[in-house]
């Protein structure tokens, strides 16, 4: 008996190691493939020389146009993002968004045309940067 038990523990632990002297076969995957980027390449700006004194970056200059409104037919202007509308050059407090004129003039007007005619209104009827700007 005593045999049989030192046969069988032989045999098992010949039988376990055989496990761990193979490694388990890992399935083979295809490589992925990489595509060079797309798209407009993007460098660092540059930044200053040690040692150099930092320098304030330029404003900007005010938009000629808006994003989203179009500018008045036949005139010039400017788009002024605070006030949300076009000032019109060379007209005072005169301005446009939306086919609408705008006027200050002791008091608010407005008109489908640059001169006219005119209906009176307040600062309601006006659009809200212009309202503020003039607020009273």
């Amino acid at each position: 008996m005593n045999s049989i038990a030192r046969l069988t523990l032989i045999a098992l632990a010949v039988g376990l190691s055989a496990c761990t002297v193979h490694r388990p076969s890992e399935p083979t995957v295809p490589p992925i493939e990489t595509l060079p980027p797309t798209g407009p390449v993007i460098k660092p700006v540059p930044g200053p020389k040690p040692g150099t004194p930092a320098t304030l970056p330029t404003p900007k200059p005010m938009p000629r146009t808006s994003a989203s409104f179009a500018p008045p037919p036949g005139g010039a202007s400017h788009w002024d993002p605070k006030l949300g509308v076009y000032v019109l050059e060379g007209k005072t407090n005169t301005f446009y968004r939306q086919r609408t004129y705008y006027r200050f003039s002791n008091g608010w007007s407005w008109a489908t045309s640059p001169d006219g005619p005119w209906q009176d209104t307040d600062s309601g009827g006006v659009p809200g940067g212009l309202g503020r700007a003039f607020a009273q």
